[in-house]
């Protein structure tokens, strides 16, 4: 087979995609809408994208793409722990209280300001399109007296040095990352976490009380909502449609939920039925 994923080699979505799928092809793009348009336009048969950190909630990128723009299902989720460390090149490893600049993407330095606002408060933060160009810029400019956040796998690949490990400022920091494709998922040797439905709730109306409506078909039947979150309809201000997370345990009772949606008035687009899988690094 043939994955898509966000890259670069090196990035956490690459170690996602390369732990689940061993043994296959992967292919990095450099941004959350290319990895999906090429699926859809090219000879992919997954990709894996982020959509949620338990730090920075949600990928809206990714989240909005596959509302507006895509008709391809979510298959299946890998939640990876995320653990960013601070790194220098080797020439800069005694020059720590000296440091002018600290890169990283915006994630990764979001995750870890408490860390850094602690150790680092005067030190400016340069954001970059990945982790991994932030280390590659690193390891190419050793005069500078820089760091980077990233993962150990950025540091490996650029013989970089890990000064301060695990700076996250929440130790259970973990990421989404949905696997998309036009086929069920194969059978895999991770061990299932459980089973999810994600759906999209509109109405025609902006009316006072329209997710009270949405919250009541889940409540009555009891059916657990892992998430719910309101995201721009993008056809006038005000107007919103719903995300909705709900747990797979009792599919008759979801599917009749659905249905009585659909006859208050709501409009619902199926994101996936899948499973979601927890890797221990």
């Amino acid at each position: 087979m043939k994955i898509g994923y966000l890259g670069p080699e090196g990035s956490f979505t690459h170690t996602a995609t390369t732990c689940f799928f061993s043994n296959h092809l992967v292919v990095p793009f450099p941004s959350i809408v290319s990895t999906l348009k090429e699926l859809e336009e090219g000879d992919l048969d997954y990709v894996v994208v982020p959509i949620e950190n338990s730090i920075e909630g949600t990928v809206n990128q990714t989240l909005d793409y596959l509302y507006h723009q895509l008709s391809i299902p979510v298959q299946g989720e890998i939640i990876l722990p995320i653990k960013q460390h601070l790194m220098v090149n080797r020439k800069q490893v005694t020059s720590l209280e000296r440091l002018e600049v600290i890169k990283s993407h915006p994630q990764a330095l979001a995750q870890s300001q408490t860390f850094l606002a602690n150790h680092f408060k005067n030190v400016p933060q340069v954001m970059t399109e990945s982790t991994t160009t932030a280390a590659q810029w690193i390891a190419s400019h050793p005069e500078e007296r820089a760091a980077c956040v990233g993962p150990k796998e950025a540091a490996g690949m650029y013989d970089l040095v890990i000064v301060h490990d695990n700076i996250q400022d929440i130790v259970t920091n973990e990421t989404r990352f949905w696997i998309v494709g036009k086929n069920t998922l194969r059978e895999n040797n991770w061990q299932k976490s459980g089973d999810r439905k994600t759906i999209g709730v509109s109405f025609p109306e902006n009316k006072p009380g329209n997710l009270h409506k949405i919250l009541s078909v889940f409540s009555w039947r009891g059916i657990d909502l892992t998430k719910i979150e309101s995201r721009p309809l993008r056809t006038k201000l005000g107007d919103y449609y719903f995300l909705i997370d709900m747990k797979q345990e009792q599919k008759e009772l979801n599917q009749g939920a659905l249905e009585e949606i659909r006859a208050l008035g709501g409009e619902i687009k199926l994101l996936g039925d899948y499973s979601f899988f927890r890797k221990t690094l």
